[in-house]
């Protein structure tokens, strides 16, 4: 915990409980949600601090993994949180069209995030007047501006201050580790707690170069068979974080006996305490050939190749 490495869970909880009710009072707070745990923490504070005060606007940006949207909705229903729902992919991947450079991708899912806020707070007829985010410690180390920036996140310095929020960050001073345990002191299932760290631009750092229609099928399709196989062979809850990524690069191979030149798909898994360092996970190499097998099959990439790189000198996510 940053600000005070002496203080408990328990009673951080119930110091951001007090601040947020002495900060917002009677007013309004929008939060926008992913479904992932930094912000599903967040939805929880705030409801255990403001109750109906609290608006969760889940936009769907079209990068998400597969099915995503309804999982999180039916979560967010079992918490009798109230969410409304924004079906924006298509302004997204519009606006994305032609875009390689990794930055200039998350400025812009950052950007419309925000304008679709700023629309959809005034169609909800109601006066917002905070922003909720779930901004977390090492969100902001990688946001650091000039030489040490390493990359940006558009939860992260990024709202225009002639949108008039304010903001709430109740968990910006915890490390991932502590944001799970405090979802776990809340009563946060599991399911949700144990999920795969997930970035806010979605799919669209783990999309290499322009993202595609095609491109961006192989990644939901692949990740989708990473996740099912790693918890089939009991793997799922040793490794901190896995997931593929589809490279801007073709190679040649060979599908139902024809050349097959396609793009090339990346296995990352890693073990990690608080994301500032990590490691390669060694995967049992007839679980990744299985995994590989099946992503050719079912994705017909030409070939899947396993990252073992450290963070440092890379970093977990590959843009």
């Amino acid at each position: 915990m940053k600000s005070n490495p002496n203080l408990s869970l328990h009673q951080y909880l119930e110091k951001q409980i007090k601040e947020i009710r002495a900060e917002v009072g009677t007013k309004k707070v929008l939060l926008g949600i992913s479904g992932g745990v930094d912000s599903t923490v967040v939805a929880k504070i705030l409801h255990l601090a403001i109750k109906d005060q609290l608006t969760c606007l889940f936009i769907n940006n079209g990068l998400l993994r597969l099915n995503e949207e309804k999982q999180v909705l039916e979560r967010f229903e079992k918490y009798g949180i109230e969410v409304e729902y924004l079906d924006a992919s298509k302004i997204f991947l519009d606006n994305l069209q032609g875009v390689k450079d990794p930055e200039e991708k998350r400025k812009i899912i950052g950007k419309i995030f925000i304008d679709c806020f700023k629309e959809k707070a005034k169609s909800l007829g109601k006066e917002y007047e905070y922003l909720a985010q779930g901004t977390i410690y090492t969100d902001v180390i990688e946001s650091k501006k000039g030489e040490q920036l390493v990359k940006s996140h558009h939860n992260v310095g990024g709202l225009p201050s002639e949108l008039g929020f304010k903001l709430v960050e109740p968990i910006k001073e915890l490390y991932k580790d502590e944001v799970r345990a405090l979802g776990k002191i809340m009563g946060l299932d599991d399911e949700l707690l144990l999920r795969q760290p997930f970035p806010g631009p979605g799919l669209g750092v783990r999309v290499m170069g322009e993202i595609t229609n095609e491109k961006l099928q192989m990644a939901k399709i692949s990740d989708a068979i990473f996740r099912e196989e790693l918890k089939k062979a009991k793997l799922d809850q040793i490794i901190w974080q896995y997931f593929t990524v589809v490279l801007d690069t073709k190679s040649t191979g060979i599908f139902d006996g024809k050349r097959n030149y396609n793009y090339v798909i990346a296995l990352r898994a890693v073990i990690s305490k608080d994301a500032q360092t990590a490691q390669a996970y060694p995967i049992p190499y007839e679980i990744l050939s299985k995994i590989g097998e099946r992503i050719v099959l079912e994705t017909k990439c030409s070939r899947v190749i396993y990252d073992i790189s450290s963070k440092p000198p890379g970093t977990i996510e590959w843009e």
